[in-house]
């Protein structure tokens, strides 16, 4: 069971993109059941999950140009609840516990996120899916992630993404990109990698949070992960 595990209690950051398929906007239903797949694994060997969708299947705030940026980030997290829903829906048809707690105050939808309500959904087995972002715009989904790994008291940041780790250049565009198996924050942020956002980078950095980096759609690598295998990237001090 999870005594096997190096890591016990995780937060898992998923691409909204990933959900989205091929199709690259709304839901691919095999990607959502072939996640979920992969998250009751590790539910059924005892680890602790809390998860932090993007929404960048349907918008993303950051990169519209031609909205008010609050105003698009506010869609962006609505997008992320909507994620976080589906992927509720998805686990509990399957018979597992999935709690969505986010952080816009959303009556009737979702709870109010909290550390308590978090950890307590978490120690009776039950996923936890944190929606809405901060709940505060010029924020990204990535410093959620963080945020939440750290108020949750996660052993580690897992993100998975299209990609199977981190690169000294987009490996979709070229080739020749050399893929790190190890690297530290400093470097990510001295060789700007794209990782995640500065900030994010900082306050991993800062509050000494390990971060992996995978793909998300190669089957087992979360579990392999949290194993303690070598697999994607893994950013540390």
């Amino acid at each position: 069971m999870a005594k096997d595990f190096v890591y016990k209690r995780i937060l898992l950051k998923l691409s909204g993109e990933a959900l989205a398929g091929e199709g690259g906007f709304g839901f691919d239903k095999d990607i959502i059941d072939r996640t979920v797949e992969e998250i009751e694994e590790l539910i059924a060997n005892g680890i602790e999950v809390c998860l932090v969708v993007g929404g960048g299947n349907m918008l993303r705030g950051a990169q519209n140009d031609h909205m008010d940026r609050s105003r698009a980030d506010y869609i962006g997290m609505l997008a992320t609840v909507m994620n976080s829903l589906m992927l509720q829906d998805a686990f509990e048809s399957r018979g597992y516990k999935a709690c969505v707690l986010s952080a816009l105050p959303i009556e009737g939808v979702a709870p109010i996120f909290s550390k308590e309500a978090a950890l307590c959904c978490m120690s009776e087995g039950c996923v936890v899916i944190c929606a809405g972002g901060t709940g505060h715009p010029f924020f990204t989904t990535d410093g959620t992630a963080v945020l939440r790994a750290l108020e949750v008291e996660a052993d580690v940041l897992i993100k998975a993404t299209k990609v199977d780790g981190v690169y000294d250049c987009d490996p979709r565009k070229n080739a020749k990109a050399i893929k790190f198996d190890t690297i530290t924050y400093h470097e990510t942020i001295e060789k700007n990698l794209g990782v995640m956002d500065l900030s994010a980078v900082a306050m991993c950095m800062e509050n000494k949070l390990p971060l992996i980096v995978l793909n998300m759609n190669e089957h087992g690598a979360v579990y392999a992960a949290c194993k303690g295998k070598p697999v994607g990237t893994t950013v540390t001090l």
